[in-house]
């Protein structure tokens, strides 16, 4: 996959892989040398949407494609949960969001008629135990044009600039431009549930191209009717079950003439061609023969992954009373966000969705524990909601065995330099992920990025 040329607008670039991925890549001109004289061979490692997009688009150029994963289940960190089945209320403890601008998804979820619902929020903020309902709170009336000015020029930023600003964090960029105080720790509290973790381990670059080319809910726009989970088992049907293999954890891939790889149940599998599209620490378990450059190897250690909790709270009573709920905290729980709207029923969950060493920390903690802190937060402004508790499901994204975390986070100096590195095709593997997307966290990065490598492979 190649990098933009230009970094002048990340969603620009997201934007025009997605039009590639849609057009292109299903032509027949973009296949017809891949196909002369034999039957093409592709194996796809992982079912997450980077995965299943690939093979995908492959298999609708009638290349022969199996899909190994570790899990037993398809869909990576998508991972939807019925939380009630008999009032059929589901959650995400994975991928959540579709943005109004997220073209493949939408475009996908059209072909396979999966409803999309709006699902937008208004945020509420509790702060030194002060509770302001959306809309009725702000930032500084001196902070706020700063902010403006700081997005307007964004827009003129050179190539040079941009990479100057790649190499400090997000943290120490808004200090330098006047941020200070209340204003200051809201932007923490804020941004960091975008990026999973503090603003002070997050690239300038990064966070500043997000708020300046985002929606103005940043993405949090839309969800799939009845679990996201529905498109990544519609792309699993297209593809075929009998063509992915579940629990087929791969140890070994040697790569000569051909790709040989080896599962940890014994089985190998031999392609003339690899898509890898999984998270860094899944890849650098992996023993590659011959082995992965330095740049690659270094570039996998240095990218971190978001750690997030979401702890998803069962009520018997929807006490929070508005369907468009959510609310930034300064206390534990951080945020909370009502993940059933649109889903009829008098019960409703919220979700308490934490990040960094919060997240680490309830997630050792049990159902008992988050209970009584879920009171201490909530309690004093929706009054004894522990006793509306019915149950909790709860996922810590920063111990999945695969994933190690949520979603990539770039961090000072990184975007420039390490994501390029883990762009790169190796001999006849070529990589997919959201790590690799124009956006992290998304379903939306994912799919263009297994779209895309699709392509390159094709092309080569």
């Amino acid at each position: 996959m190649e990098t933009s040329s230009n970094p002048t607008s990340r969603r620009e670039f997201l934007r025009q892989s997605a039009l590639i991925a849609g057009t292109a890549l299903f032509s027949p001109e973009a296949f017809s040398h891949f196909h002369i004289g034999k039957k093409v061979k592709v194996v796809v490692i992982g079912s997450g949407f980077a995965g299943l997009a690939a093979a995908y688009a492959l298999k609708k150029q009638h290349v022969d494609v199996t899909i190994l994963e570790s899990r037993s289940r398809v869909g990576g960190r998508v991972f939807s949960h019925i939380i009630d089945p008999k009032e059929k209320l589901t959650v995400e403890l994975g991928a959540e969001w579709v943005g109004n601008s997220h073209t493949r998804v939408r475009e996908l979820c059209d072909d396979f008629k999966l409803e999309l619902l709006n699902n937008q929020l208004d945020t509420g903020l509790i702060y030194r135990n002060q509770y302001s309902k959306s809309n009725t709170w702000d930032f500084s009336a001196d902070w706020k044009p700063k902010f403006t000015s700081l997005l307007e020029k964004y827009k003129t930023m050179s190539d040079n600039d941009k990479m100057q600003l790649d190499q400090i964090d997000w943290w120490r960029y808004l200090v330098n431009n006047g941020c200070e105080g209340k204003d200051l720790m809201l932007r923490e509290l804020l941004d960091s549930t975008d990026f999973g973790e503090s603003n002070r381990h997050v690239s300038a670059f990064v966070a500043l191209a997000t708020f300046a080319e985002s929606s103005e809910k940043n993405e949090m726009d839309l969800k799939i009717k009845n679990g996201n989970g529905q498109l990544a088992q519609k792309l699993a049907e297209k593809v075929g079950f009998e063509n992915i293999l579940l629990e087929h954890k791969v140890k070994r891939i040697e790569q000569k003439d051909k790709v040989i790889v080896h599962c940890d149940n014994g089985k190998t599998f031999e392609a003339d061609k690899n898509i890898c599209a999984i998270p860094t620490f899944a890849i650098k378990r992996i023993a590659w023969e011959p082995g992965l450059p330095q740049e690659k190897l270094d570039a996998l250690d240095q990218l971190q992954y978001a750690r997030i909790n979401k702890n998803a709270l069962l009520f018997n009573n929807r006490f929070w009373k508005d369907e468009s709920f959510d609310l930034i905290t300064d206390q534990t729980p951080h945020y909370f966000y009502h993940a059933t709207k649109n889903q009829r029923s008098r019960k409703g969950v919220l979700i308490s969705y934490t990040i960094g060493e919060k997240a680490e920390s309830i997630a050792n903690q049990n159902d008992k524990w988050r209970k009584t802190m879920v009171q201490q937060t909530l309690g004093p402004f929706f009054g004894n909601v522990k006793d509306q508790l019915e149950s909790q499901a709860n996922y810590y994204w920063g111990s999945d065995k695969i994933s190690h975390g949520a979603y990539a986070m770039y961090g000072p100096g990184q975007w420039f330099k390490v994501r390029p590195a883990l762009q790169k095709s190796f001999l006849h593997t070529a990589f997919a992920g959201e790590h690799l997307a124009d956006w992290q966290g998304f379903m939306e990065g994912a799919i263009v990025s297994g779209e895309t490598a699709a392509l390159e492979m094709m092309a080569t």
